[in-house]
């Protein structure tokens, strides 16, 4: 099974590509899509559309875990809308292709990969190269979020083949 894990922003789009055989999970991918700071919102979801499909296009994955918007208060509702347009580029794409998409919180990503659902990004960035051997070398937060989001998905279907609870917010298929 491929996970295409999507950590969703306007400015910045995190990816990550893991490959489940078994017990074990191998990292393929990961990295940060620019949307370009000075385009008009609906030219920056464009172009984040179009190199998320190469990911997609590249990859092949079966399953697209994406992290649900969350925005503190003091960043203000036009950011969360920003969030909620890329999260919507993120699903159109997954249903297009077919894909089977899972949703998850910030805490619970937390929680799965550095086991403490207020854990720091730097939390999260460390336990995430643990986790894949990915040595120790900084990596972009987005995509490390991404990765995140994607280890998350596969602890929860792990879970959910052992008990019969279905993994993510929303699991089943997207068509």
């Amino acid at each position: 099974m491929r996970v295409l894990g999507v950590d969703p922003g306007t400015r910045f789009l995190g990816y990550g590509v893991l490959e489940v055989d078994g017990p074990s999970t191998k990292c393929l991918a990961w990295g940060t899509l620019e949307g370009g700071k000075k385009l008009e919102i609906h030219q920056r979801l464009f172009v984040l559309h179009q190199a998320l499909r190469e990911v997609v296009d590249r990859w092949d994955p079966d399953e697209m875990a994406i992290e649900e918007p969350f925005v503190a208060p003091a960043r203000g509702a036009k950011s969360a809308v920003a969030v909620g347009q890329a999260q919507a580029v993120a699903l159109l794409l997954a249903a297009a292709c077919g894909m089977t998409v899972h949703r998850y919180g910030p805490s619970q990503v937390k929680a799965a990969v550095a086991n403490y659902g207020a854990g720091s990004k730097v939390q999260v960035q460390r336990a995430v190269q643990l986790v894949l051997g990915l040595g120790t070398d900084p990596m972009g937060e987005d995509a490390s979020d991404a990765l995140a989001i994607g280890l998350c998905h596969i602890q929860h279907s792990r879970t959910a083949n052992i008990t019969g609870i279905p993994a993510g917010l929303h699991g089943g298929r997207s068509r």
